[in-house]
């Protein structure tokens, strides 16, 4: 079972529930992934604008982050998020609009409060039509601190330890910093958090900006690859 590292200090953004999910419909909610939609329903509308806020398939199905947490294949993720759609819609919890266009029929997802049978009915009215809205992507990576796609894209796997580092890192040394130091241990084949942290450290004591090879870039990078570095680095 992979491990949470917890919630970190300070003020973070939160997503708002309303108290009934919890007396009225959870104790409804029979399957997990109809209750992961659901939560996951939640933050991604929290997140939209417009007068009126809705979900498509594609919002749910092109987060790579919350289908890896439906199934462990693509194929079973897919189709545990269309029972999913199916069980919340046939629960009341989201409603459902299909419009036709171009020959293709598109299902469009609203939460069941006031603002969404509201949205259902100025559609049924004619008076508004979803589609016409320019959208950024959401999906759950912005919610994850830059330290730790950082690490994974160029160090390796996180884990509740290393996560519990790159937090304490995040609080001790500039973000511009980390992300240096990142590139540096990718550069030198040194893809050790270890290697990471020895070169904050090194920045942090003896000065970044005031080194003697500042300037000289392959004076920097013999630096890096000599001395108390050169147990990192994987010839």
């Amino acid at each position: 079972m992979k491990g949470f590292t917890g919630f970190p200090e300070g003020k973070v953004r939160s997503t708002p529930i309303p108290s009934q999910f919890f007396s009225e419909l959870l104790p409804l909610v029979d399957h997990l992934a109809e209750l992961k939609l659901t939560l996951y329903a939640f933050w991604q509308l929290n997140l939209k604008e417009g007068r009126f806020r809705y979900l498509r398939r594609e919002d749910f199905a092109g987060d790579e982050i919350f289908m890896r947490g439906l199934g462990e294949s693509r194929r079973e993720a897919e189709a545990l998020l269309d029972d999913a759609l199916e069980r919340a819609a046939a629960r009341g919890t989201l409603l459902v609009v299909s419009i036709e266009s171009a020959g293709a029929v598109d299902n469009y997802y609203f939460m069941n409060t006031p603002k969404g049978r509201a949205a259902v009915e100025a559609i049924t009215r004619g008076a508004w039509r979803p589609g016409g809205e320019t959208e950024a992507t959401v999906d759950l990576s912005v919610e994850r601190p830059n330290v730790f796609r950082l690490y994974e894209q160029n160090i390796g796997p996180l884990t509740p330890m290393i996560a519990e580092a790159l937090r304490d890192a995040e609080e001790t040394y500039p973000a511009r910093w980390i992300e240096e130091a990142i590139r540096i241990a990718v550069e030198n084949n040194a893809r050790k958090w270890r290697y990471v942290t020895a070169i904050l450290e090194d920045w942090r004591t003896k000065g970044k900006d005031e080194r003697e090879d500042r300037g000289d870039s392959e004076k920097a990078r013999r630096r890096y690859v000599e001395g108390e570095f050169a147990d990192y680095i994987e010839h």
